[in-house]
């Protein structure tokens, strides 16, 4: 049976984990291994279930424990279940819940990023990006599109926090990734060729056929505000553009993300 537990007290401890604890404490720098994430939805908790995250913890409005959200917590029949109306659960966590459910798990141990590279042809690396719904948004072009791993710098927004995962719709857990550096010259030796996505002279149309053309190609996406770094851009073997209409300057990078993986694909 399920340990369903109704709140009384928003300032219990066992509920930090929903309403007090920032994403910096959730993820826990000192010691990742011990580190915590939330999942919200029905999908994104289940794709993170199959993935071998391990829940620590829901909370969900009352309604749904006999409905969508039954098959789960029998499954895990240990774990609390903190419960209340919408409203109450709004009041403690300062936001709606998407679906009516949060899920603390364990965050999962990631691969290195070496043990990803050698077989892949496209890989996608944010550098710097900070918007939490931008890293999301790319992580789920880049599923749908056959990316076939993305590599965060140490200056990128986590993709396991909370907004990102929504966003993302559970594909944070489904596409390989991990973190990597700075020096994107790594990848040479595995003979990818490098492609900065930016607006200078030198760049070149993203219809480009020399670029589609390459067999292994890491795709590179810079932060709206600052863009990539000049050092990354020059260290990069193509630098490039979409071309604008209506003098338009640019995309959201979420959407020339989407834009470049379409266009850049492996064709078969």
């Amino acid at each position: 049976m399920a340990n369903i537990i109704e709140i009384v007290d928003f300032t219990a401890p066992e509920l930090a984990l929903f309403d007090r604890l920032t994403e910096v404490q959730l993820r826990n720098r000192s010691d990742p291994g011990k580190g915590i994430f939330i999942a919200e939805s029905f999908k994104v908790i289940e794709l993170a279930l199959k993935s071998g995250c391990k829940p620590l913890a829901f909370l969900m409005e009352r309604k749904r424990i006999a409905g969508q959200a039954h098959d789960i917590i029998e499954n895990y029949e240990n774990i609390p279940v903190y419960t209340g109306d919408r409203e109450l659960l709004a009041k403690l966590t300062g936001y709606k819940l998407t679906r009516g459910i949060l899920c603390a798990m364990t965050r999962p141990k990631l691969p290195a990023a070496e043990s990803l590279i050698p077989s892949a042809q496209r890989i996608a690396i944010l550098d710097g990006i900070t918007d939490s719904t931008n890293v999301g948004a790319i992580f789920r072009s880049a599923a749908a599109l056959n990316i076939d791993a993305v590599l965060i710098t140490p200056s990128c927004c986590d993709p396991l926090c909370r907004r990102s995962v929504r966003v993302s719709m559970g594909t944070v857990f489904q596409l390989p990734w991990s973190h990597m550096g700075n020096d994107i010259s790594v990848l040479k030796k595995w003979g990818f060729k490098t492609a900065a996505l930016a607006l200078n002279n030198n760049s070149v149309s993203i219809e480009d056929e020399s670029l589609a053309g390459e067999k292994r190609l890491a795709l590179i996406f810079g932060s709206e505000g600052y863009g990539l770094p000049a050092t990354t851009i020059a260290a990069c073997d193509y630098t490039v553009k979409i071309p604008m209409a209506h003098q338009v300057d640019s995309l959201n990078v979420a959407a020339a993300s989407a834009v470049a993986f379409w266009q850049l694909r492996i064709r078969t």
